[in-house]
């Protein structure tokens, strides 16, 4: 239980009173996805996400992907050698999370689409792309 204003963003909540430090602080408008977090298992960007919209709701970080870092997705990250400054790749990996629970294969076309409006100031797309791919072979019949 956090005591909150019930405005708070859901961002400063998970970092400054849980002490969950993987989300990041990009933007503050929702338009960078380094924030992204899943609500009942949907990414949501978490700077613009009001407190007062998630009680009684799971919020996951990527923390809870899973707490050993053996989802397929953080695998293929490290396989794909996805992350050169790593600052935006909890976002990335929580939005390619949401985007394999609605398409376990995805194509490119899905794969752009649902990763479109997460920000990489690297531009590491073609190693994100390589392992969401990667991740799609794991992740039959597996929570994405």
């Amino acid at each position: 239980m956090v005591k909150a204003a019930a405005d708070s963003p859901l961002l400063w909540v998970i970092r400054d009173e849980l002490g969950l430090t993987g989300s990041k602080f990009g933007c503050g408008i929702g338009q960078c996805g380094a924030c992204t977090v899943h609500v009942d298992g949907h990414a949501v960007r978490s700077c613009i996400t009001p407190l007062s919209l998630v009680q009684g709701r799971t919020v996951t970080t990527i923390e809870g992907l899973d707490p050993h870092g053996a989802h397929p997705l953080q695998k293929a990250w490290i396989d794909a050698q996805v992350p050169q400054c790593g600052y935006c790749q909890s976002g990335q990996i929580m939005q390619a999370a949401s985007l394999l629970k609605d398409h376990p294969h995805p194509t490119d076309a899905e794969i752009e689409a649902g990763m479109n409006g997460n920000l990489c100031r690297c531009m590491a797309y073609v190693r994100i792309k390589k392992a969401i791919k990667l991740a799609a072979g794991e992740t039959v019949g597996a929570r994405a």
